[in-house]
């Protein structure tokens, strides 16, 4: 059975499976792969692993050609430097034509056969003309493709409000579905800017831990509810969802803490 490695294509594309052909790799390295019809640089994303046929996250998208050489290495900053003077000369025709779009990055193929720029717009844009443009000034095969806001992000890159290197810039390989339950879940408040990124959406750390936030919610009351406790009925006032610990106003100032066990469910009373 062979062994299939995750690779990043180029500098901004996505993380695909390729045949390791017994190449010896590790994370990080450079590596000259065939996908595609074509020849690109890729970067390995983690190590090896059993082929699985059964499995369609494996479907391989190429095979290795070589481990980067010098030269390789060359080549592939010589088309950076391509690819910087192609954006500039793409912003002017943007400019030019006035369309209501905002260039972020171009990258070329290693084999310098097409150039892919990215986009962001409010809405759809009509780049056809942009397109003849750039392939009669350059004279290679041009994609232009539009980006979200997280994507945008992930290409900019910079720090989130942790202090940390942006997730979506540093290991994430591929976005998940995110939604304001999370927060909720997690009794975290419900405001945009503590609970939004960099890029206006929801944090991709808000993911990270709920599904331990859920099941530790699991029976405990909602804040505000009413529940029975040793010294009467009282009003949920605060929740530690880890530590399941609810603190209940039992009124004339008496607050009552309770542990609740996770396999044990009080009832609230929601009048």
């Amino acid at each position: 059975m062979g062994k299939l490695i995750q690779v990043r294509l180029g500098e901004n594309r996505p993380v695909v499976y390729v045949d390791d052909r017994d190449v010896e790799c590790r994370r990080g390295d450079y590596l000259v792969v065939e996908v595609d019809r074509s020849t690109e640089f890729a970067r390995v994303a983690s190590r090896s692993v059993p082929r699985c046929e059964s499995d369609k996250k494996f479907f391989t998208s190429g095979r290795i050609i070589r481990k980067a050489t010098d030269a390789d290495m060359r080549q592939i900053e010589h088309n950076r430097t391509k690819a910087r003077e192609a954006l500039h000369g793409c912003i002017a025709k943007i400019t030019e034509l006035k369309l209501d779009m905002n260039m972020l990055t171009c990258e070329y193929a290693f084999d310098g056969s097409k150039a892919i720029f990215y986009f962001t717009a409010e809405g759809r844009v009509d780049f056809r003309d942009l397109v003849k443009e750039l392939a009669k000034t350059f004279r290679v095969r041009i994609e232009l493709k539009q980006i979200g806001v997280r994507d945008r992000a992930k290409m900019i890159e910079g720090y989130g409000v942790c202090g940390q290197h942006l997730c979506c810039a540093s290991f994430i390989k591929d976005f998940s579905q995110l939604s304001i339950k999370m927060a909720k879940e997690q009794a975290l408040p419900l405001n945009p800017s503590k609970i939004s990124g960099v890029c206006g959406r929801i944090k991709c750390c808000m993911a990270y831990e709920f599904s331990v936030y859920k099941e530790l919610n699991r029976g405990l009351p909602r804040m505000g509810g009413k529940i029975d406790t040793p010294d009467g009925k009282g009003k949920v006032i605060n929740l530690n969802i880890l530590k399941r610990l609810v603190h209940v106003d039992m009124g004339d100032g008496k607050i009552v803490k309770m542990n609740i066990p996770l396999n044990d469910s009080p009832k609230d009373d929601k009048k």
